[in-house]
């Protein structure tokens, strides 16, 4: 899959979405440190390639520990921090907004819950033209089922759905 897929780096984002630490939290110790090591990977190579990152946040109420981004991914200087009321990030931030400014064409994806924010960037985004990949390794739902079947079934429809290990390569070669 990797050997076709191409990217404009002048015109894609990464978005990493809800890794917080309330979220992080519903998965064992030994799920977490695999997703983080797998999103620090992804991270390192898109920060490499110049590709930038944007970090969404949920927030619903006061700032505590549990709401903060998990110290494992914590946004470089320089890089945007959008907080969301909401499950999914288009439609209580400016990112659409953030991204044309930008002349941002593709999106790729990384999200805690899968059913939650990475389903509603996928489908909004979707809706306005972006061109998406899905990371499915990044990704994390508390269903398994509902994991396997947005992957394998719902985001295909609207999205490139790789593992991390995929876009690594496709990524060092722009």
């Amino acid at each position: 899959m990797a050997e076709q897929l191409s990217i404009d780096k002048n015109k894609t984002v990464l978005l990493i979405m809800d890794y917080q630490n309330r979220q992080l939290s519903n998965f064992s110790e030994s799920f977490q440190k695999e997703l983080l090591t797998r999103a620090n990977k992804v991270l390192a190579g898109a920060r490499q390639a110049g590709i930038p990152v944007i970090y969404v946040e949920v927030q619903r109420g006061q700032r505590t520990p549990e709401t903060e981004i998990h110290p494992a991914v914590t946004p470089k200087t320089g890089e945007l921090v959008l907080t969301k009321r909401g499950t999914g990030p288009f439609a209580s931030t400016n990112l659409d907004e953030v991204l044309k400014r930008q002349g941002i064409k593709t999106l790729i994806l990384m999200g805690i819950s899968t059913s939650g924010c990475v389903l509603s960037t996928v489908r909004w985004a979707a809706d306005m033209d972006y061109q998406l990949i899905v990371l499915s390794d990044c990704c994390a739902d508390r269903d398994d089922e509902v994991q396997r079947v947005l992957m394998e079934k719902l985001f295909p429809r609207q999205a490139k759905v790789i593992s991390s290990t995929e876009i690594l390569p496709a990524i060092g070669r722009i």
